[in-house]
């Protein structure tokens, strides 16, 4: 092989490895949900790289952050406002603003969700759970997270971190509490049923007792119909009478009374007779003279 040769390949592998180095340390790619962040030794571009293909010079490098809704898991311990521990495990999702990724970079660095958010998180945590007893922490929970993300979120909002939301999973109280949580609330499923017997008691005493008023008062309306309707029809039969008699009367007249008795006499001659002092007289038997 001739030497004009030897060289003209390597210089075209040397022209190959220059372009190679050329081209990685001129261009960068930054790929899809990730923001990239130009730094020329080490001063960090007031501007910042969208997705895509982009050229540089040698001395700048690019740095990648992830600009996409990410969620994160945490574990911690509080306690209630009446000092009762209370293990928590939750999650928080949150992305970072792309149009300030540099700042936050420049003051912080890819590594701010362990350095800034996670210990603001867990403080937030345990103060809003200090302001409650264990007993309305069960029941608070979505207050609570809700509580937790817009506390964080004010902290956060001037480093361009957005604090999508705070979620509450599960909450762990110690054996005695729930032991006597357990115990009160027993006791006031049977404080409850108590009353429900008794007042289902009452119930029953007053339906009972309204029954007997209004069969009593229909006995009694019976029995005032009752006499209604017979006074009803003894002054009815009283008015017919007193009609009757008064027809009767209007009737009567003097021939009539004679016409009626001596129509109703019998023949014979009565044996006294009154007159008008009051001295009886025999009547005489004329059949017997002679």
């Amino acid at each position: 092989m001739k030497k004009n040769t030897i060289r003209t390949i390597i210089l075209s592998a040397v022209g190959v490895i220059l372009c190679l180095i050329l081209w990685n340390t001129c261009t960068s790619i930054v790929p899809t949900g990730y923001t990239g962040i130009l730094t020329t030794f080490g001063r960090v571009a007031d501007y910042t790289l969208d997705a895509g293909f982009h050229l540089k010079s040698p001395v700048q490098n690019v740095v990648l952050m992830d600009n996409r809704e990410q969620k994160t898991s945490f574990t911690t311990e509080s306690f209630s406002s009446d000092i009762q521990q209370v293990n928590i495990n939750g999650s928080i999702n949150y992305s970072i603003n792309k149009a300030t990724a540099m700042t936050l970079y420049k003051e912080v660095g890819t590594s701010y969700f362990s350095t800034l958010v996670m210990p603001r998180l867990l403080e937030n945590t345990k103060a809003v759970f200090s302001k409650y007893t264990a007993e309305n922490l069960v029941s608070a929970r979505e207050n609570l997270s809700i509580l937790i993300r817009d506390h964080l979120s004010e902290e956060m909002a001037r480093y361009g971190i957005n604090i999508i939301s705070v979620s509450i999973e599960n909450l762990d109280f110690t054996d005695s509490f729930t032991d006597a949580v357990e115990a009160k609330q027993v006791a006031a499923q049977r404080k409850l049923q108590a009353e429900i017997e008794q007042e289902q008691t009452t119930m029953e005493t007053r339906q009972a007792a309204e029954r007997q008023r209004i069969s009593a008062e229909a006995a009694a309306n019976v029995q005032r119909i009752n006499a209604d309707a017979a006074a009803y029809a003894t002054r009815v039969q009283a008015e017919a009478e007193a009609e009757a008699n008064k027809l009767i009367n209007a009737s009567l007249t003097a021939d009539l009374i004679a016409w009626t008795e001596a129509n109703r006499w019998n023949g014979q001659l009565p044996t006294y007779f009154g007159g008008g002092g009051g001295a009886t007289l025999p009547i005489l038997d004329l059949k017997n003279v002679e």
